[in-house]
Protein backbone atom coordinates (compact mmCIF):
# COMPACT_ATOMS: atom_id res chain seq x y z
CA UNK A 1 0.00 0.00 0.00
CA UNK A 2 2.84 2.39 0.82
CA UNK A 3 4.49 1.81 -2.56
CA UNK A 4 1.22 2.56 -4.34
CA UNK A 5 0.81 5.79 -2.37
CA UNK A 6 4.35 6.80 -3.29
CA UNK A 7 3.65 6.18 -6.98
CA UNK A 8 0.45 8.25 -6.85
CA UNK A 9 2.24 11.08 -5.02
CA UNK A 10 5.12 11.03 -7.50
CA UNK A 11 2.63 11.17 -10.37
CA UNK A 12 0.83 14.13 -8.86
CA UNK A 13 4.08 15.99 -8.26
CA UNK A 14 5.25 15.31 -11.79
CA UNK A 15 1.96 16.67 -13.10
CA UNK A 16 2.33 19.86 -11.07
CA UNK A 17 5.85 20.55 -12.29
CA UNK A 18 4.74 19.93 -15.86
CA UNK A 19 1.94 22.48 -15.47
CA UNK A 20 4.43 25.02 -14.13
CA UNK A 21 6.77 24.54 -17.10
CA UNK A 22 3.85 24.79 -19.54
CA UNK A 23 2.85 28.08 -17.93
CA UNK A 24 6.41 29.41 -18.19
CA UNK A 25 6.58 28.23 -21.79
CA UNK A 26 3.24 29.90 -22.58
CA UNK A 27 4.48 33.15 -21.04
CA UNK A 28 7.66 32.89 -23.10
CA UNK A 29 5.57 32.53 -26.28
CA UNK A 30 3.47 35.57 -25.29
CA UNK A 31 6.56 37.61 -24.47
CA UNK A 32 8.16 36.67 -27.79
CA UNK A 33 5.00 37.68 -29.66
CA UNK A 34 4.61 40.99 -27.84
CA UNK A 35 8.30 41.81 -28.30
CA UNK A 36 7.98 41.12 -32.01
CA UNK A 37 4.80 43.20 -32.23
CA UNK A 38 6.47 46.13 -30.46
CA UNK A 39 9.53 45.88 -32.72
CA UNK A 40 7.32 45.79 -35.80
CA UNK A 41 5.45 48.88 -34.57
CA UNK A 42 8.75 50.68 -34.05
CA UNK A 43 10.02 49.63 -37.48
CA UNK A 44 6.77 50.77 -39.07
CA UNK A 45 6.95 54.19 -37.41
CA UNK A 46 10.58 54.71 -38.45
CA UNK A 47 10.10 53.65 -42.07
CA UNK A 48 6.42 54.06 -43.03
CA UNK A 49 5.30 52.11 -46.06
CA UNK A 50 8.03 49.51 -45.86
CA UNK A 51 7.35 45.82 -45.45
CA UNK A 52 10.33 44.90 -43.34
CA UNK A 53 11.41 41.70 -41.68
CA UNK A 54 9.48 42.64 -38.54
CA UNK A 55 6.14 41.86 -40.20
CA UNK A 56 7.26 38.33 -40.95
CA UNK A 57 8.60 37.88 -37.42
CA UNK A 58 5.41 39.02 -35.69
CA UNK A 59 3.20 36.84 -37.91
CA UNK A 60 5.45 33.83 -37.20
CA UNK A 61 5.12 34.51 -33.45
CA UNK A 62 1.33 34.82 -33.83
CA UNK A 63 1.26 31.45 -35.61
CA UNK A 64 2.91 29.87 -32.58
CA UNK A 65 0.36 31.45 -30.21
CA UNK A 66 -2.45 30.23 -32.45
CA UNK A 67 -0.98 26.72 -32.69
CA UNK A 68 -0.58 26.54 -28.90
CA UNK A 69 -4.14 27.81 -28.31
CA UNK A 70 -2.94 30.90 -26.45
CA UNK A 71 -5.53 33.35 -27.76
CA UNK A 72 -7.30 35.31 -25.04
CA UNK A 73 -11.09 35.13 -24.78
CA UNK A 74 -12.56 36.65 -27.92
CA UNK A 75 -9.19 37.26 -29.61
CA UNK A 76 -8.10 35.84 -32.92
CA UNK A 77 -4.45 36.71 -32.62
CA UNK A 78 -3.23 35.23 -35.90
CA UNK A 79 -5.96 36.88 -37.99
CA UNK A 80 -5.56 40.19 -36.16
CA UNK A 81 -1.79 40.14 -36.59
CA UNK A 82 -1.93 39.33 -40.29
CA UNK A 83 -4.47 42.10 -40.86
CA UNK A 84 -2.39 44.54 -38.78
CA UNK A 85 0.73 43.85 -40.83
CA UNK A 86 -1.44 44.43 -43.90
CA UNK A 87 -2.32 47.91 -42.62
CA UNK A 88 -5.54 47.39 -40.63
CA UNK A 89 -5.20 49.76 -37.66
CA UNK A 90 -8.23 48.28 -35.84
CA UNK A 91 -6.63 44.82 -36.02
CA UNK A 92 -3.37 46.32 -34.76
CA UNK A 93 -5.29 47.74 -31.81
CA UNK A 94 -6.70 44.31 -31.02
CA UNK A 95 -3.22 42.76 -31.18
CA UNK A 96 -1.90 45.46 -28.86
CA UNK A 97 -4.80 44.81 -26.49
CA UNK A 98 -3.80 41.14 -26.40
CA UNK A 99 -0.34 42.16 -25.22
CA UNK A 100 -1.76 44.67 -22.75
CA UNK A 101 -4.02 41.97 -21.29
CA UNK A 102 -1.04 39.59 -21.13
CA UNK A 103 0.97 42.08 -19.06
CA UNK A 104 3.34 43.22 -21.80
CA UNK A 105 1.96 46.71 -22.39
CA UNK A 106 5.40 48.25 -21.93
CA UNK A 107 6.63 46.47 -25.05
CA UNK A 108 4.09 48.27 -27.23
CA UNK A 109 4.74 51.53 -29.05
CA UNK A 110 3.14 54.34 -27.07
CA UNK A 111 0.38 56.25 -28.79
Amino acid sequence: MTAAAAVVTAGLLAGCSSDDSDSARDEEFRHTYCSALGSWQQEKSEAPGTDGFGGYTVVAAAKRLNREGLDREGSHILDDTAMAVGGDTAAEGRAVSYCDDSGYETLMKAG
